[in-house]
């Protein structure tokens, strides 16, 4: 009987003992036996790349020389200081003579002129050493001015001729070979105003139409560099006669009126297409800045130089001049390149 108890009691001690072994939870697994976690999301930034910015222009720039390019020259000043402000642009205006005196000694970077560059001026160049290429920066052409009121509307070049030529007998509109005007105008005295003998505008027009450069009659009204004096002029008196940049005429508008010339083909006005197309002879003319090798060698002068000719056509718009053609700028691009290779004149 004990024995049948003791061994109920053993029994009994055995499943309690395995009850416990199997509610025993069992330990964790190593590390290295664990499965592989999912690792968190990361934002991956790129770097920013930070392109470098091209060194702004400095420096400055002197220009001097004709007045009837100083309109484009400062509007291409203006234009190109809006975009580099650290470049300081200077236009003077003491005629085309005048800034070649300078340009030619090295004073001024560069030299407006509304005619080709003489050969004094060259020689006076090349003591200096001084390289050149006359750059065209647009077309232009002169008009010859009377007032609104005149009937005239047209001459010819030998009619001109006659009015300015040193050996001038024309004292009033009715001395004029050829003209149709009312018997009431024809004693009228002519008043004659023109520019200066600095002018480009001077030599150019003495020698189209008086046949030689600076020929002309010595009673005229001089204006200096002064355009505006001579519209003016021409609007305040019915019998006046003025010559002036194209340019000049456009500003004016309808306070005066600007006559045809006749080359011996017919009229011929002042028109854009005209110009452009050399029909407006012989007063259809380019005009130019002139650039020097040295001046050319510096970053600013360069860069302002590639600019007023890419920008040629908004610049004459602006100054109310003749853009050039798109095969004219092309060439004075090339012109410019040429300088600054060591090959200029």
């Amino acid at each position: 009987m004990r024995n049948t108890m003791y061994s109920l009691i053993a029994g009994v001690l055995v499943l309690v003992m395995m009850t416990a072994c199997a509610s025993e939870p069992e330990p964790p697994a190593p590390a290295s036996d664990m499965p592989d976690a999912p690792a968190p999301a990361v934002d991956v930034v790129e770097p920013e790349v930070v392109e470098e910015a091209e060194p702004s222009m400095t420096g400055s720039i002197t220009i001097d020389g004709s007045s009837t390019v100083g309109p484009l020259s400062e509007a291409a000043a203006e234009f190109y200081m809006e975009e580099n402000p650290d470049v300081r642009v200077t236009v003077a205006m003491s005629g085309t003579s005048g800034g070649f005196q300078k340009f030619c000694i090295g004073e001024n970077d560069m030299n407006d002129a509304s005619r080709p560059i003489k050969d004094t001026e060259i020689e006076l160049c090349g003591e200096n050493n001084i390289a050149f290429e006359a750059i065209q920066v647009a077309n232009d052409a002169l008009s010859l001015l009377v007032n609104k009121d005149n009937p005239l509307s047209c001459v010819t070049v030998e009619q001109a001729n006659q009015i300015w030529n040193y050996e001038s007998e024309v004292a009033t509109w009715g001395d004029i070979d050829g003209v149709d005007i009312p018997a009431e105008m024809a004693a009228e005295a002519i008043t004659l105003y023109g520019p200066g003998t600095d002018s480009g505008t001077f030599d150019f027009f003495t020698e189209v139409i008086n046949g030689e450069e600076g020929v002309i009659r010595v009673d005229y009204i001089d204006i200096g560099e002064d355009d505006n004096m001579a519209v003016n002029a021409v609007e305040g008196d019915a019998y006046a006669m003025g010559y002036v940049p194209y340019s000049y005429y456009q500003e004016a508008g309808d306070r005066v009126k600007a006559l045809a010339i006749d080359s011996g083909s017919g009229c011929v006005d002042a028109t854009l297409e005209n110009v452009q197309s050399g029909e407006y002879a012989p007063l259809g003319r380019p005009l130019f800045v002139y650039a020097s090798d040295f001046a050319l060698a510096r970053p600013e002068v360069l860069d302002f130089m590639r600019f007023y000719v890419n920008n040629a056509a908004e610049i004459a718009e602006a100054a109310v001049f003749v853009p050039m053609t798109a095969a004219q700028m092309a060439e004075q691009l090339d012109k410019i390149e040429t300088l600054i290779g060591g090959s200029g004149q």
